[in-house]
């Protein structure tokens, strides 16, 4: 009987770890759960160019969609990054007054470029902060977006040759001839034939990759795949970087989510349903609301049907002459009608109907009494999904000063992870880019920047200074600080960077200069007040 038991106990299936619980295929709840993932170019670039364009949509329509968008263009970028050079003294050997003398003259330098939209867009309509603006915004609309580096002459008022060209994702697509995958962006994938620069590459949605998967060039169409133009569609090869140089010739802004990615993914993808179903959820209460402002009434009456129960209502005047005039020749002040078959309204107006006639007034219970709840609800689980906090989402901080609070320092952690991507992408490289034209032409002097890549690296030191986190309490943040500082967990220099952007040092030399104004002005100095200042200490620094 035993070996009978061990038989069966033996030819039995033995579920073991996951698959009798997120890998089950018998479980009820999971027996349709059966998902297909692939590589990366089959769930990503073949679906691409639907999402683009169903994010651009909602982006356009919906108002959760464009507010994400936006905050994190205002957050993000705001009115634009800042260049504040930041060389490394030790490795080139160098004073700080000559540091801080050099770092003044390129970021002067930079302005000259970066300040005008004929210096540094290719096509003349945007500066560089406004460019730090299209690019996020496109990034973030599309999942990437690229940037053409482009020559053009030299100008009296512009020495720097350097110009940038923002490309739309939908333009970076595989050429038609070298074959592949088909949707209905394009051609998503190819490979490129013999004869071809770069023969035996694959080519993944436009992007150009090795036998080793590494990116060597792109290829951008002239026009838009749904443009209608006449202009025969072309492709354009551009490498990814100068084989002379060494320096990119075109910028590839994008967040990789997967292992062998290539092309980006809006960042509304995973919420364009919810978002689709909100917008026409609002719409149908909207419209519903609006019939209700319409005041509608029915006449129950038991006349032939065959004959006209009453006349047209408020027929107002006939040919300039109102149909009811007063004692003195004028219009009547309600201008109400003694018709018998006629029916007005008006204030303090008394209506009698006919034998057999009676009033029924329309009243739908709209909007849903529940419209409200399920709309936030609705918009906590999007603005997870997106990194936003339904405060900071819908711009509503009505919860106390330690939830709102709560609600932007969580959001403010993810506006600083797409920054630091966005400068890596764009900013630092276009300064490195024009930094190593300035030195070529000798308006900046960098000894060893040609020759040593280290020497190079330290002399490209920056950091890129954008809007800073929020403040509710001004006053208790402040405070905040100043204990941070006087406890060593934090220096002058990161305090001032976080709350103003500012720099430390530049902030005393300016305060100095004041000081000095004041005195010779007879005024009270600037101090500087510790939070919590000890027995004996003196209240200024």
């Amino acid at each position: 009987m035993s070996n009978k038991k061990d038989r069966r106990r033996a030819a039995a299936p033995q579920a073991k770890g996951y698959s009798e619980a997120g890998a089950s295929l018998t479980r009820r709840a999971l027996k349709g759960f059966v998902p297909d993932s692939g590589a990366p170019n089959e769930d990503i670039n073949r679906n691409n160019a639907t999402l683009r364009q169903r994010a651009r949509m909602l982006y356009m329509a919906a108002p959760v969609a464009t507010a994400a968008i936006n905050t994190n263009r205002t957050k993000v970028i705001g009115t634009g990054l800042t260049l504040k050079a930041s060389v490394d003294r030790e490795v080139l050997g160098i004073s700080p007054e000559a540091a801080k003398k050099w770092q003044h003259a390129a970021e002067m330098e930079f302005r000259l470029w970066a300040g005008k939209k004929q210096n540094c867009d290719a096509l003349g309509l945007n500066n560089f902060e406004s460019l730090q603006q299209l690019a996020l915004k496109s990034w973030l609309l599309s999942g990437d977006v690229f940037a053409l580096v482009k020559r053009y002459p030299a100008t009296p008022l512009n020495p720097y040759t350097l110009r940038l060209h923002i490309v739309e994702a939908d333009r970076a697509c595989t050429p038609s001839e070298y074959g592949g995958g088909v949707t209905i962006g394009g051609f998503v994938e190819g490979k490129i034939p013999e004869g071809k620069p770069g023969a035996g590459h694959k080519v993944y949605d436009g992007v150009e990759v090795d036998s080793n998967g590494r990116v060597v060039a792109y290829h951008i169409s002239n026009t838009y795949p749904h443009e209608i133009t006449s202009e025969p569609q072309k492709w354009q090869r551009v490498e990814a970087y100068g084989a002379k140089t060494g320096l990119p010739n075109i910028l590839h802004i994008m967040d990789s989510e997967r292992p062998d990615q290539y092309r980006g993914v809006p960042y509304l993808a995973q919420v364009i349903e919810p978002l689709l179903q909100l917008r026409r959820y609002t719409e149908s209460e909207l419209m519903a609301a609006l019939v209700q402002s319409f005041f509608t009434a029915w006449i129950e009456t038991e006349t032939d049907p065959s004959d006209t129960p009453f006349n047209e209502v408020g027929a107002g005047d006939i040919a300039g002459v109102p149909t009811e005039v007063n004692a003195d020749g004028g219009p009547m002040a309600n201008n109400i009608s003694d018709d018998d078959n006629e029916y007005e309204m008006g204030p303090g107006t008394v209506t009698h109907l006919a034998p057999g006639e009676k009033v029924n007034f329309g009243n739908p219970n709209i909007p849903t009494a529940g419209f409200e709840t399920f709309v936030k609800t609705l918009c906590k689980l999007v603005g997870a999904a997106l990194e936003l906090p339904y405060d900071v989402l819908i711009k509503e901080f009505n919860s106390s000063y330690s939830a709102s609070r709560g609600a932007l320092l969580e959001a403010w952690e993810a506006f600083k992870m797409r920054r630091k991507w966005f400068v890596d992408d764009f900013c630092q490289p276009v300064y490195e880019m024009f930094l190593a034209e300035a030195v070529a032409l000798g308006r900046i002097n960098a000894p060893g920047f040609f020759t040593d890549p280290l020497v190079r690296e330290a002399w490209c030191g920056a950091r890129w200074i954008g809007p800073v986190q929020g403040s509710l309490d001004p006053k208790k943040e402040a405070e905040a600080a100043l204990m941070l500082i006087d406890n060593a967990i934090k220096t002058h220099e990161q305090v001032s960077r976080e709350m103003s952007g500012g720099d430390w040092e530049e902030n005393v030399e300016q305060l100095q200069r004041e000081n000095e104004l004041l005195t010779q002005a007879g005024g009270n100095k600037v101090t500087v007040v510790s939070a919590s200042p000890k027995e004996g200490d003196g209240d200024e620094d």
